[in-house]
């Protein structure tokens, strides 16, 4: 039995149902508009739900600071109802196009809101402003120590394991050019903020444009309706700069150099890689997916010169425009500048964030082997690039997402990593199929065959980042200290002023202990060292007395976590953790 059906019966199938255009194709003139499918109508309506985070606190600054921001605000509130009522009620795609465009407007008026009301910026916009200031003064940006941006208590300080903090800029310089002819007109951290604050806003709209009909205001959703990515472009992170610039690059990449000719938009794409590249290091991560996936995608279609000539030609292109934007830094002073764009990779900067560091810093008492937390970073990567390379076909279409993966191994692993960058795993989701790949090259293994072969392979690859994640958790802490903190009360607060700390070295290497507290995730400002001896030889112990930060730490009541005093050492990175006794526990022993 043909279950198609005889030739005849297919013919008159075919007359009296015509073919239905593609799901995403132009309404046609003349042609009634289809009704639209149900999840885009869902995706309308969560993405005008989206618009209410935060909405109503930045109503409430606004009243209280800017009567006439917080009436718009107010204005906004009515089109969020409006947009919910007509996302469920419109019989038309095109009319719900409409809506969505009506959302689209709403979550830039509301961003803009939230830019007027809270533009000062934290550490990444205070600095990014600074290096826009030498900029127009035509002073060095690199490796100059900027201390007094960090006086006040909303700009916070990275502080490294070696005891010291950062105060230079440590990003490529992009973004504090963008910012430097705002500077000159503002005079502020405003014009750091504004960069990637209009950045975003424009990235936005154009990610709109660029998806799918159904998927455009899940673009809202992601870039400006829950409200973390507006925060971080207030804030001044010079990654968004880069994200915006991400933008076309990624959408319907796997069509780049297509036919073996890059042409305008190819180039442009590259161009847009390059110059993302110096905005921020963030982008030099998804880069080397980018060009495998690409070259893959190519050779399957090219053949292997041809596909080696598109992508050498993209590279070329991307490492123009990088070239260009950092020529004058790298001139000024080329190891002040070659060292500020690589200081977040070689920092060493204190714990934070929310991966397997973790395990040392909140969860056991330390760690002698945090350094293999980086290793294992480092090493994750790269098994992640050489199992993309094996399995282009079955790893292609999360190309955007695999390169961040790596970080939730590192020792600074907060989320801001993953979310700044998640704008990019939808416009992949909306525009790269899996059919993109099906004819992607992969490398034929010797003596392995077929898909179970190459998973243990990619699994392998895979396994010495797990190894060294095992050798940092499970590595003891490098100090056995016992503390006996001394207390006093300053006014309704009960704090100390000084713990005297009885360190054992159990390792067989010097160590320069370096000391703080921390309640909770973060870390205090350094304490002093009263008393006490700089190096602790192996095999010994010492005693300390160290002091917290204006003589005063206090100490919170309840039934929390409580405080905690940690000890690091940068070479090699280690951490001991104490807990604090309270004053009552203290008395009664």
């Amino acid at each position: 039995m043909h279950r198609g059906g005889t030739g005849v019966e297919t013919r008159r199938r075919t007359a009296t149902h015509p073919a239905a255009p593609p799901p995403h194709a132009a309404p046609t003139p003349g042609v009634p508009d289809a009704g639209p499918q149900q999840w885009h109508r869902g995706m309308t309506l969560v993405a005008t739900i989206s618009l209410f985070i935060g909405t109503r606190a930045a109503w409430t600054t606004a009243m209280a600071s800017s009567p006439p921001v917080a009436a718009v605000i107010s204005v906004c509130y009515a089109s969020i109802l409006v947009c919910a009522v007509l996302s469920l009620l419109v019989r038309g795609s095109r009319s719900l196009i409409r809506v969505d465009a009506l959302v689209l407007i709403t979550a830039v008026t509301l961003v803009s809101c939230g830019y007027l009301l809270d533009h000062a910026g934290t550490d990444e916009g205070v600095l990014t402003a600074q290096a826009a200031r030498e900029i127009l003064h035509g002073h060095r940006v690199y490796g100059q120590p900027w201390p007094w941006l960090f006086s006040t208590p909303r700009v916070g300080i990275t502080k490294t394991m070696s005891g010291g903090a950062d105060y230079t800029y440590g990003y490529p310089p992009l973004t504090a050019l963008l910012a430097a002819p705002v500077y000159a007109v503002l005079h502020s951290t405003a014009a750091a903020t504004l960069v990637p604050t209009v950045a975003l806003l424009a990235s936005t709209v154009l990610l709109w444009f660029l998806l799918p009909a159904p998927w455009r205001s899940a673009a809202t959703a992601v870039c400006l309706g829950f409200g973390i990515l507006p925060h971080y472009a207030y804030s001044g992170y010079p990654a968004i700069t880069a994200l915006a610039l991400l933008v076309p690059v990624v959408v319907r990449w796997p069509s780049t150099g297509a036919g073996g000719r890059l042409g305008a938009r190819g180039v442009l794409r590259a161009a847009c890689l390059g110059a993302a590249c110096a905005a921020q290091q963030l982008a030099w991560f998804l880069a080397p997916f980018l060009l495998i996936g690409l070259y893959a995608v190519r050779r399957g279609e090219l053949g292997p010169r041809r596909a080696l000539a598109v992508t050498i030609r993209y590279t070329a292109a991307a490492a123009l425009a990088w070239s260009a934007v950092n020529a004058y830094f790298a001139a000024q002073g080329f190891s002040a500048w070659l060292n500020g764009i690589l200081l977040p990779l070689e920092q060493k900067a204190i714990l934070h964030g929310q991966g397997v560091m973790g395990i040392s810093y909140y969860f056991t008492a330390g760690s002698s082997r945090l350094d293999y937390y980086s290793y294992g970073s480092q090493l994750l990567l790269l098994g992640l690039l050489a199992a993309t390379l094996l399995s282009v076909r079955r790893l292609g279409p999360a190309l955007t997402v695999l390169p961040w993966i790596a970080f939730y191994l590192a020792t600074r692993s907060q989320d801001g990593y993953f979310l700044m960058m998640t704008p990019l795993w939808l416009a992949a989701a909306a525009t790269v199929p899996s059919a993109a790949f099906a004819h992607a090259w992969q490398p034929r293994l010797p003596r392995l065959t077929g898909r179970r072969a190459k998973e243990i392979v990619a699994a392998g690859a895979l396994a010495p980042a797990l190894a060294c994640v095992v050798i940092a958790a499970a590595s003891p802490p490098p100090l056995r200290m016992s503390l006996t903190p001394h207390f006093a009360r300053h006014g309704a607060r009960v704090g100390v002023t000084a713990i005297d700390v009885r360190a054992v070295n159990t390792t067989g290497t010097a160590l320069e202990p370096h000391f703080a507290s921390r309640t909770g995730q973060g870390a205090s400002n350094w304490w002093t060292i009263a008393s006490g001896p700089a190096m602790l030889a192996p095999h010994t112990a010492a005693e300390y007395r160290v002091e917290p930060a204006r003589g005063f730490r206090a100490m919170p009541g309840g039934h929390g976590p409580g405080t905690y005093l940690i000890a690091v050492t940068g070479t090699p990175m280690t951490i001991t953790s104490a807990h604090i006794p309270t004053a009552t526990s203290a008395a009664g022993t």
